[in-house]
């Protein structure tokens, strides 16, 4: 794994670790924590998306690099013909 992907993984769970904190706050008839709640909400949502997207894509780019280098170790070293 890179050092950008693990970062936003970390990323990801911090925005879950602080909704989980905000979730556990008691609960208010304020509107406007309610409002600010939900677009922290929205924010982790959008961001735990997007490190899952680059996760899979960084999983899709190290399996297609294996299955290229396992290729290429299966080639023939040379093609050219034998000596007679």
């Amino acid at each position: 794994m890179t050092s950008n992907l693990l970062r936003k993984i970390m990323v990801a769970g911090a925005v879950v670790a602080a909704l989980g904190v905000v979730a556990c706050k008691p609960k208010s008839n304020d509107t406007a924590a309610a409002s600010d709640a939900a677009a922290a909400a929205s924010d982790a949502a959008v961001a735990a998306s997007s490190a899952a997207a680059d996760a899979s894509a960084a999983a899709s780019s190290a399996m297609a690099a294996q299955s290229s280098a396992a290729a290429a170790s299966e080639a023939p070293a040379s093609s050219a013909a034998p000596a007679q």
